[in-house]
């Protein structure tokens, strides 16, 4: 990361565009404290969370964050991977915080699979699962690092529109995706990084139809826009 200067306001969607390595995934994982970072600071509602009382346990309550890989715990199911966090590191009560899942499941067309374990899900199942799990500890933003990336064509459509359905709940989000599509029908703001820098930030319609720096334009020819 190189001199970067990024502000994300309550209830938007900014889309982190750019090519592989060019330090997007990189930026998601600072901003959630699974990377040190050596300079500058990092501010959640004004108070900077990367100085020496940052407790990095309760920040990751507030900033949910959902990878490429799911990372389920195969041995439990899928109600028992999503309580882990509220029961364990919130301490809610088990009934509370059961009835919330299960009406986060049924919104992601998945209560019938509570009891079923990560091995008997397909690959977009497991993702809406772990969307789940984040969603279920009430953050106030959700970090989504190339959730589709693992997943065959068939089935990324059913992630994407969880998070659509995210957005226009006014779920604040920061979302790492090569999807053009989606990121063009999903963001309020697009933000395209190249060799650790922010090169240009714009709407979307700006973005795609008239981007105005050379590396951008470059980007976009590749996916033929």
């Amino acid at each position: 990361m190189d001199n970067i200067d990024l502000t994300i306001h309550k209830g938007e969607v900014v889309v982190i565009l750019g090519p592989s390595g060019c330090g997007k995934s990189t930026l998601l994982r600072c901003l959630n404290g699974l990377e040190a970072i050596q300079g500058g600071e990092i501010a959640l509602s004004g108070q900077n969370i990367t100085g020496k009382n940052g407790d990095w346990q309760k920040i990751r309550q507030q900033v949910g964050m959902v990878f490429q890989n799911y990372d389920l715990f195969p041995h439990m199911t899928v109600m028992e991977n999503i309580l882990l966090g509220p029961l364990k590191v919130q301490n809610r009560d088990k009934q509370e915080a059961s009835e919330q899942a299960e009406q986060l499941l049924a919104r992601v067309g998945l209560l019938d699979r509570q009891h079923a374990y990560p091995r008997q899900l397909s690959g977009g199942q497991k993702q809406r699962i772990a969307i789940v799990r984040a969603l279920c500890m009430n953050p106030e933003i959700m970090l989504f690092d190339e959730v589709t990336a693992a997943l065959d064509p068939e089935m990324v459509r059913e992630v994407l529109d969880v998070i659509l359905g995210l957005a226009r709940q006014g779920m604040t989000m920061v979302i790492v995706t090569h999807e053009m599509g989606f990121a063009r029908a999903v963001a309020d703001r697009i933000v395209f990084i190249d060799a650790g820098r922010i090169c240009e930030t714009a709407a979307p319609a700006e973005f795609f139809s008239n981007p105005r720096t050379e590396r951008a334009q470059q980007f976009l020819n590749i996916f033929q826009y």
